[in-house]
This record gives structure tokens, sequence and C-alpha cells, in this order.
């Protein structure tokens, strides 16, 4: 760039927001952040609250696992931790169903395509009468994903039908498949099967990490975002909480003139534009701001949708668990709980109010909730299946609970992936990123989120003749050159 930097206003704190704002400032940008709420992270953010006993602590919408696979995201937390000592790993992904079956994923082989066998191979869930029943002419599909071939394929199919259709079996359904459905926090009958299938890719067939996840070793601010936003600040960048904006419109000069932000303190003008914003937020500020985009474009925003609303219900009890019990555990067919999280046993808050009090802290999820669920009831039930799930939790004393209900996840319909947002806009000033966003990258959850930041700030260092950042993915194309010949060959549509 020569003669005096450009400037970007980009909207939106979370983890896709501050991956263009690190990005943008690193290559000498002037950046404004403009984040709504108090704190950053969106959906990984954390707030503080008092407990009855006086003690401090740190609330948040629930658990994330920060899987190996997410190279971008943890390229961005690398700029302040290097090591990544901020996170630390679980030994296994331990799943268990009512029934009794219990699965994991810590003995399944990592190398493709021995990860998909293994997994097969060693989960109780596969009977072999289950086995014969299957349809291995449906699953081809998955032998060879790409981002885009993929979407064309099982786009129009939902992830509940695509597994009718592989005749899996109903317990393995419930410990394998539907883990990855519900993680985007929507009913299988809602989702594209072919989100499912890339999911399937990314931990399965296309990558060596498998289902081994890291989790943050203290709340995300202190672990995460605090230490981003040294970084962020050390590049000169500006970074507002509690600065929600208005709307973007036209500066004065028109169109090329930059683009006016306007927030609460009044407008000001920047040569370029990131929207990071939720579902909600996009909707609410490209309502407002009649100029942005074309009618084509703003059609395709009005009509995002989110998924069903979820609740995170945490608990403060005064004795531990029983020994044993895994830092995390996901759940099927206990109703509407699908895990259980003891963050005693790895977050470093928890973990010290536990060891001073004798106590636990457990946290509990529901995904999909029907929307006409009722709060009171749904947070009593969900507690009643922890006290299922962990019959030692019965004879607890609950000290503190917090209960957080949110609908605020983007949802990927059924055949909607030719609709969805991409990073570019109709205006060249204007991008957009968020896990919402289509990258036509083998990227899901928070990779996507911190991706789709990348890409928006290369996409204006486009324009201004700078080189951006560099991006990691799994490869899109499954890596057994066997398994692709077999998708080729028997796959292709008929």
């Amino acid at each position: 760039m020569t003669g005096d930097p450009p400037s970007v206003a980009v909207i939106g704190g979370g983890i896709a927001g501050l991956a263009a704002a690190t990005v943008l400032a690193e290559r000498g940008v002037r950046v404004v952040l403009h984040e709504r709420e108090p704190v950053l992270g969106g959906r990984v953010a954390g707030w503080p609250v008092g407990l009855p006993d006086g003690t401090s602590v740190t609330m948040s919408r629930g658990f994330h696992a920060f899987f190996r696979q997410y190279y971008n995201l943890r390229g961005l937390l690398r700029r302040a931790d290097p090591a990544l000592a901020m996170l630390t790993g679980l030994p296994d992904y331990p799943l268990l169903h009512s029934s009794g079956l219990r699965d994991g994923f810590r003995r399944v082989p990592r190398t493709p395509p021995w990860s998909a066998f293994g997994f097969v191979a060693l989960s109780p869930s596969f009977r072999p009468r289950d086995l014969s029943a299957m349809r291995p002419a449906a699953a081809l599909p998955l032998l060879d994903v790409r981002t885009r071939r993929v979407h064309e394929r099982l786009d129009d199919v939902s992830a509940h039908d695509f597994l009718d259709a592989l005749g899996f079996p109903p317990a393995a359904r419930h410990l394998a498949f539907e883990v990855f459905s519900r993680s985007f926090f929507a009913d299988p009958r809602e989702l594209s099967a072919a989100e499912m299938a890339l999911m399937f890719h990314i931990y399965f067939l296309g990558s060596s990490e498998g289902l081994l996840f890291d989790v943050n070793r203290e709340p995300f601010p202190q672990a995460l975002w605090d230490p981003l936003v040294r970084h962020l600040t050390g590049w000169g960048v500006d970074v507002r909480t509690s600065a929600p904006v208005e709307a973007v419109l036209p500066g004065p000069s028109g169109p090329s003139g930059g683009r006016l932000v306007v927030d609460g303190a009044g407008c000001r003008s920047y040569d370029a534009v990131v929207l990071a914003l939720d579902v909600g937020g996009l909707k609410g500020v490209v309502g407002r701001s009649p100029g942005l985009g074309d009618a084509g474009w703003r059609a395709r925003v009005a009509r995002l949708r989110n998924a069903p609303p979820f609740l995170v219900t945490r608990l403060w009890l005064d004795r531990p668990v029983a020994p044993g019990r895994p830092g995390f555990l996901g759940t099927g067919g206990y109703g509407s709980l699908d895990n259980v999280s003891v963050l005693s046993h790895w977050e470093g808050e928890a973990a010290r109010w536990a060891a001073r009090t004798g106590g636990s802290v457990v946290e509990l999820h529901a995904y999909a909730l029907p929307p006409t669920a009722v709060r009171e009831v749904e947070e009593k039930r969900l507690v009643g299946r922890l006290h299922q799930v962990y019959p030692e939790t019965r004879h607890a004393r609950v000290v503190a609970a917090r209960h957080e209900w949110r609908a605020d996840c983007p949802l990927f319909t059924v055949g909607g992936y030719r609709e969805r947002l991409t990073v570019r806009t109709p205006d060249p000033a204007v991008v957009v990123a968020g896990d919402l966003v289509r990258t036509d990258l083998p990227v899901a959850l928070m990779e996507r989120a911190a991706t789709s930041g990348f890409l928006a700030a290369n996409a204006l260092l486009e324009r201004w003749g700078v080189r951006g950042e560099t991006l990691w993915t799994v490869p899109d194309r499954g890596r057994s050159a066997l398994l692709r010949a077999l998708a080729r060959t028997f796959g292709a549509p008929r």
C-alpha cells in the first residue's frame, strides 16, 4: 500500500470479526472493531457472574471443542499464544446411550481410511446383523467429499433421510452421525445431509487428527480473547465493546467515497466494512441500511434462518461427581440432553472453586429444542437427565445454577446451499464473515468462522494489492485413491 493506509470497520467481535481484524491490522490497515456486547468472543464469549457464596466466576454459552483440524482458528490463537498453552487435550470423546452402549474415539486409528473402518469395527453400536442390513452404495458420496460437489449431490436431502438411505442402525445413529448433525444445533430432519457428510470428511476421511480435541484451560476471556485483544491493540486496532452499529450507508461521494458506519456516537467514514455478525445482527444492520448491496443480495439476507433454541445449564454442586467421570460426555437417548461436561476436571477457574468447596461444576447442553419448549420445564428436565447419567448427583445440593437460552446459530437448511451468502457481496467495499457464510472449503463451526474472517480480510487486501493470509484446510477430496475410485465408479448419478 502507498500513501495513507486504508481504514476498515469490522462489525462484530466474534471469531470471524477478530480474525478479519487481525489480518487487516497486521497488513497495515487502520481497523476499528465494533462489538455490540460488553465482551468479545461472540458465541465463545464469557462474562462475570456472582455466586451466592460471594465468588465471582465466569459464565459462558457453553462448552466448545477445539478440534485439531481447526488449523486457521489455531493460527489466529497463536498470535497471542504461539504454543497454544491456553488449550489442553481431553483423552477421549466418549459417547453414552441410555441403552447402556458406550463408545469413544480414543482407540480409533487416525489415518484415513482406517479411521472410518476402525470406528465401525471397534464400535459396539455396529453389530454384524446391522452391517449386513446397511446399503454401502448409498455411502459412496462419503468416500470422496469435495465441498461443492457434495452439496450438489446431497444438499437437497436431510441428514435424517440420508441416514435412513444408508440403513444405519439406530444405536450407531445416536452414537455417531447425530453427534455431527446436532453439533449444528439443528434437528437432523432440517439439516442438509451435505453438511453432515462434510463433517464426516473433516474428521474421518480427510484428516489424520481424528475426533480428539482440546479445551480451554481457563474461561474463554482469560484464555483466548484478552490475550488476542492485547495483540490487536499492539497493532493499533481500536476495539470498541458495547458499541452496536445501526447502519452502513454510502459515503458522501457515493459508492467510490467509502462507507459511513452509523453507531451511537454518530457517523464515521471508512474505506471498507466487514460484516461479521450473526444472523439476527446481519439482518438488522442490512434492514436499516437501504443502500447496502442489491435487491437480490438483500433478499438472501432476509431469508436467513436461525437453528432452533438451545439450553446451556451450569450447576455448581456441593460435592464431587464420582471418580473417573470424563471431562466431556456425549449422550444419546436421554431426551433433550446432548452432553455433560465436568468443567472442574479441566477448566482452572472451576477446578479452583471445586477444590476450595469440595464440590464440582457440571454443565449440560440441550440442542435443537422445540420452539414451544417451556423454560422452567426444560431446565428441570435437563437436571433430571443428569441424575440418570450420573446418579451420584441426585444427592448433591445445587449451590448455584445458571441457564442460558439462545437461538442465534445459523441453520443450514435442506436445499439452502445455493442461496447461502458468500464472503463477497455486490459491493466490493463490503464483505461478510461468520459461520453462516459459504466458503466452498472443507471447514465447519468455529473453523468456518475463523476461515471466513481470513477470507474477508484477504478479499479487501486484494483490492489494495496486499498479500493476504495463507489458509489451511484438510484436503478437499478423499485421501484414499482407492476409495475415490470406488466413489467415481459406483457413485456417479445414474
